[in-house]
């Protein structure tokens, strides 16, 4: 029986020991939080630098004055807008300016050689016609035969170097008039022949990729 009573009491004191230290450090945790955290909310409240409206007349000018910045930004950010797109669609063309230029630099930049080749091309044609066919058959000369299929061949030749770098001859003979590809020398009435018809060739004309190097001279129908 004493043992039983000395368990208890030695149950009890230890209870009692825990319970007063653990009251203890509650205390001494909630007296050392609660100065932080109320400095802390402090520091977090954001200081009123602002006056703020008091009077509805007041909240209706603050309100009218930010619409009015509203609408001042949204008017700035479409103009920005416009000019980013207005320098976009320049710089496109300009790039496409360059572009044709580059082009145009690389398809006429044999313009010149071909103005001093067309000399060539017209003594070439004189040469060959000069000597009809059927004079070239009744001589029967060797020689004369072999000069005569000599230029005609050269001739050929001089003609698909041409077509290849786009060189083409223009002979409108029957065409309509046209005054960016033909140089009209005279007019004659022709029975037959519309006005402003060609109605003969004096010297053939040439173009370059469509642009015209030199023109035909030509004879005009009245």
């Amino acid at each position: 029986m004493a043992t039983l009573k000395v368990y208890s009491v030695g149950r009890l004191t230890k209870y009692v020991t825990e319970s007063s230290i653990k009251t203890l450090r509650s205390s001494i945790y909630s007296t050392s939080i609660r100065p932080y955290s109320a400095e802390e909310k402090t520091a977090e409240a954001p200081p009123a630098n602002e006056k703020l409206p008091t009077t509805i007349e007041e909240c209706h000018k603050q309100i009218e004055t930010l619409a009015n910045e509203v609408n001042t930004l949204k008017q700035q950010s479409k103009d920005y807008e416009d000019r980013y797109k207005r320098a976009l669609a320049e710089g496109e063309n300009l790039r496409r300016r360059m572009m044709k230029q580059v082009e145009d630099a690389k398809s006429f930049a044999i313009q010149s050689f071909c103005k001093d080749l067309l000399d060539v091309a017209d003594t070439l044609a004189v040469a060959a016609e000069s000597v009809p066919e059927s004079e070239v058959t009744e001589s029967g000369g060797t020689a004369l035969r072999s000069l005569h299929d000599g230029v005609r061949l050269t001739r050929a030749q001089l003609t698909q170097v041409f077509n290849r770098h786009g060189l083409v001859a223009v002979s409108p003979l029957r065409e309509k008039f046209d005054p960016n590809l033909h140089e009209a020398l005279f007019q004659q009435e022709v029975e037959g022949a519309e006005p402003g018809t060609v109605v003969t060739v004096s010297k053939v004309g040439y173009k370059l990729h469509e642009r015209c190097v030199r023109p035909a001279l030509v004879g005009v129908a009245k």
